[in-house]
């Protein structure tokens, strides 16, 4: 579920696939030693900002061994190698900038998890499950 951006083709990058509470994958190029490697971040989308503008972005979390990182990334970089979407959410806001100060715990709880199943036909069927409320006992 990859699109390859190429730096001159803004068009393909008009047809962003994830919102705001996905886990992305993004690949970004780096320059070291004279080299260019990729370089994946991975994390949940807490926003997007200025849609299909030019200066469009979009705003990856992830926390890496107990410490919060962000980043923030411009859509139509050409350091984007590409985006792959690892999970699917279904959330009721646009701007989850509460995510900061809650636990992993109860943001998975909030979120609705979206799985797309695809067929031996090739159809993609998209199922949703709401985690179970947990009972304090």
């Amino acid at each position: 579920m990859a699109i390859k951006f190429s730096p001159v083709d803004t068009k393909e990058r008009t047809k962003v696939f994830f919102e705001s509470g996905d886990s992305i994958r993004v690949w970004s190029k780096i320059l070291e030693k004279g080299k260019t490697r990729l370089q994946a971040f991975e994390g949940l989308v807490l926003s997007r900002k200025h849609g299909q503008e030019a200066g469009a972005t979009f705003t990856v979390r992830r926390v890496a061994s107990g410490v919060g990182v962000e980043r923030i990334f411009p859509l139509y970089s050409p350091n984007i190698d590409k985006i792959e979407l690892v999970k699917k959410s279904k959330t009721r806001k646009s701007k989850l900038y509460y995510v900061r100060e809650k636990a992993a715990k109860e943001i998975r709880r909030k979120m609705k998890q979206t799985r797309v199943v695809v067929n031996k036909d090739g159809v993609s069927v998209v199922k949703e499950s709401v985690p179970e409320p947990e009972v304090a006992g």
